[in-house]
Order: structure tokens, then sequence, then C-alpha cells
């Protein structure tokens, strides 16, 4: 009889904190989650969005700088390439996405 009265007390390692400690630990992954959102996620989608939008307005005549360190003028565009001209009858094709600056000529 005294194996019964043991199993109906109270926990002595405190183990049974009841539903609080599951509510705190749900409310730190949502912080962090939030955090993370704001801080690294949303403003690299901005940013991607924002590249998206400078290589549609990409012309033919305009002075660009690819991320490998070309500089050149842009003498074709397609859907996914460009080419751009380094030097005088010197032109290369290039991934669109590699442009990273431009400077629109008149």
């Amino acid at each position: 009889m005294i194996g019964v009265a043991f199993a109906m007390g109270s926990n002595p390692a405190g183990g049974g904190q009841g539903g609080m400690g599951q509510y705190t630990s749900l409310i730190f992954i949502a912080a962090v989650f939030a955090i993370f959102y704001f801080i690294l996620i949303r403003p690299q989608q901005k940013r991607a969005k924002q590249h998206k939008d400078f290589l549609e307005n990409l012309k033919k005549g305009d002075k660009v700088v690819t991320s490998g360190g070309l500089y050149g003028t842009i003498t074709g565009i397609s859907d996914d390439s460009v080419t751009i001209e380094i030097a005088e009858k010197v032109r290369v094709k290039i991934d669109k996405g590699t442009v990273v600056q431009y400077q629109r000529t008149q």
C-alpha cells in the first residue's frame, strides 16, 4: 500500500511544471524566427527584387560592370545573357545576373 501512496505523490525532481514550460519554449522559438525573418530573410528578399528590377531595365548601349570586374558596353541582350564590348571589337557574352552596376548613356 505504501508503493501506491508514493506513486500518487508529487514529483520530487520538479519535472511537473505544467504547461508553462511548453509555452515559454514555444514563445522563444517564435521570437527567434521573427528576429531571423526581420534581420536576414526580409532584407535579402528585398535586395533580390531590386536586382531583378535592375536587370530588367538594362538596355543596349548602357555601360556596365560585372561581378567579375569587367567593364564594358552592352551590345546585345537576350533573356538570360548579355553581350558586352570590353574593348574595340572585343565582345564577351556573360550571364545577365553577373551585371552589378550600370550607367545609362544618352
